[in-house]
């Protein structure tokens, strides 16, 4: 059998590129050892129109954030006519942005936190407080950019002086903001591979939520529980919202969906098209627990590879 050539893209220009040169690199370690041919190819370094010089026969995609997960990765792929793994353009898109996955998951019942838009040029900071009444909003209050991971720019907000002084510097930064109610309880997330739950963990950041460094720095020390802490019917249930969520926003190979789980209620924040693959990364941890080795659940990402989708 001819060895297929597969090229991993990772790195990219996002603020989520040194999380994706390490998800790339544990993937590239699999795939050789599944006794693929391997190359890697980082677009911050070179067009992605130069893939087609690599003629590669499959695309392992494991970039993250902006340009990787939200559509504009995935359309140079489909135009390229290579089969590539996880999302396709449209569910990317939906995914990546907040405010359109928010309100797909309230028409399709799925309990998220209450939350309003602020725009940069329209935004007045002395019609706030009728904002936040309007959108049935209390402190705490977290406010957030509507097109990022990885917890990027997440602030939780005590009062209004918070909140505003967090709006402006967000704003230096990005144009659309999400302003949503905080949700305690806890926090729990779900990996659903190829349409199917495969497991639900929790963790206990040891930091005020799980940020950035909560997610990727051992020194941040935040406890994993697999399985997480819930009774058999409550377990059940998220598994079969994250799959609920998987398939409504058209989803491929492997996503993992983050929920608040308080006064008996999961709140979904959001879904996440290209969960990280590192070696503190939820995904592998629960495809171990249901003895689906690293090795395995790479190749089941890649066997979905396709285009068209």
């Amino acid at each position: 059998m001819i060895k297929k050539k597969v090229l991993i893209v990772l790195g990219g220009n996002s603020k989520e590129r040194s999380i994706s040169i390490k998800t790339g690199q544990a993937c590239l370690k699999a795939i050789k050892n599944l006794g693929y041919k391997v190359k890697i190819f980082d677009p911050k370094l070179k067009s992605f129109f130069y893939i087609n010089k690599i003629k590669p026969d499959i695309i392992f995609n494991a970039l993250h954030g902006e340009e990787g997960e939200d559509g504009y990765a995935q359309s140079f792929f489909e135009y390229l006519r290579i089969p590539y793994t996880h999302s396709g353009i449209i569910s990317s898109m939906k995914a990546m942005n907040k405010i359109v996955s928010k309100k797909i998951f309230l028409k399709n019942k799925i309990l998220t936190p209450n939350f309003t838009i602020i725009e940069k040029s329209t935004y007045k900071s002395s019609s706030l407080y009728s904002l936040l009444k309007k959108g049935r909003l209390k402190f705490p209050i977290v406010v957030k950019p509507s097109n990022e991971g990885s917890s990027i720019g997440v602030k939780i907000c005590k009062n209004i002086k918070h909140l505003k002084k967090d709006i402006r510097k967000l704003f230096y930064l990005y144009d659309t903001l999400i302003i949503e109610n905080f949700i305690g309880g806890q926090e729990i997330q779900v990996a659903v591979l190829n349409n199917k739950a495969i497991g639900a963990i929790e963790l206990k950041p040891k930091r005020k939520f799980y940020d950035y460094k909560a997610k990727y720095l051992k020194s941040a020390k935040t406890n994993h529980i697999m399985p997480a802490n819930l009774i058999k019917i409550q377990y059940k249930k998220v598994l079969q919202l994250a799959e609920r969520a998987h398939k409504i926003l058209g989803c491929r190979g492997v996503t993992r969906s983050d929920f608040k789980f308080s006064n008996d209620k999961f709140y979904l924040l959001e879904i996440n098209t290209q969960p990280g693959m590192t070696s503190l990364s939820l995904v592998p941890e629960i495809a171990a627990y249901k003895n689906i080795s690293f090795k395995e659940l790479i190749k089941k990402i890649l066997l979905d590879a396709s285009i068209n989708k």
